[in-house]
């Protein structure tokens, strides 16, 4: 309670005697802050126990984790061109996300994507837009984009399920700062080859819940975008597991601090 000097002065004020009732605030207190630094969300957000670390700000595990993909637009080679930078805030080395393949804007030609395949998963990406306009993306299975993209509220915005909800603008820390995507997806579901369940997932947005549970349709953007993007419009999704793609668009978006969490999820949910 030495955190809540305020509150333990009003319950001993107003009830003197309640040593229990006090006791019992203190014990609620502290379970709310073990239960916030048990939750891994948010930057800083350390791994739990058995994530994998995806990115540690060596060029040791981007070698080791991750390499181009390979879709009709891709343009670069092996090794991966992206830079290892100085973090421009804390301590330490970041990833920049600019491919000179990706020049203009072309997505798809420099994008990279981890060499492991998910299905369900808990997912913590951070990342730094150095400048107005700035453009990347976060996609899960290599399919379905969570937007980075600096001055954009639509439906195409920062943090959007692109095209699927809305942008939770309010939450983004502006140009400059670290930001942090907290992710728990579930894969679609299928059955007999046929897609019984889309895909679902909720995000935190630092720290912020921002949505919650949300299908997620389609693969949004044609073939150069992803896993399935060529199917039916991007409506064709296939029962194959995808990695984590983040996007090269022609910007020096920073990116650091990813791992992920292999789950399970049988049921429909994936509020946490």
């Amino acid at each position: 309670m030495q955190s809540y000097p305020g509150f333990r002065r009003f319950l001993r004020r107003r009830l003197p005697n309640s040593r229990a009732l006090l006791g019992f605030a203190a014990a609620f207190l502290a379970a709310g802050v073990a239960r916030s630094a048990e939750a891994h969300i948010g930057v800083g957000a350390q791994p739990p126990p058995g994530a994998e670390v995806l990115f540690d700000g060596t060029r040791r595990i981007l070698d080791e984790k991750w390499t181009y993909w390979e879709g009709p637009r891709f343009a670069s080679a092996l090794p991966i061109k992206w830079r290892i930078v100085p973090d421009p805030v804390d301590p330490g080395t970041v990833l920049m996300s600019d491919d000179p393949a990706a020049a203009g804007g072309k997505y798809g030609a420099a994008d990279i994507v981890t060499k492991k395949a998910y299905r369900d998963f808990r997912l913590h990406v951070e990342f730094l837009v150095p400048e107005p306009g700035g453009n990347s993306g976060v996609y899960l299975q290599n399919r379905y984009e969570i937007q980075i993209l600096d001055g954009d509220q639509t439906r195409h915005g920062m943090g959007a399920f692109i095209n699927e909800t809305d942008s939770p603008y309010h939450a983004y820390r502006g140009t400059g700062k670290w930001n942090a995507y907290d992710v728990q997806f579930r894969a679609a579901r299928f059955r007999d080859g046929r897609r019984i369940e889309p895909a679902r997932a909720t995000l935190y947005f630092n720290g912020l819940k921002v949505h919650t549970n949300v299908p997620i349709q389609q693969v949004w953007g044609g073939p150069n975008s992803g896993l399935d993007g060529g199917n039916d419009g991007g409506r064709g999704i296939t029962d194959t597991p995808g990695g984590l793609k983040l996007q090269a668009e022609g910007h020096g978006v920073l990116f650091r601090n990813i791992w992920i969490q292999e789950l399970n999820l049988p049921e429909p949910n994936t509020d946490f």
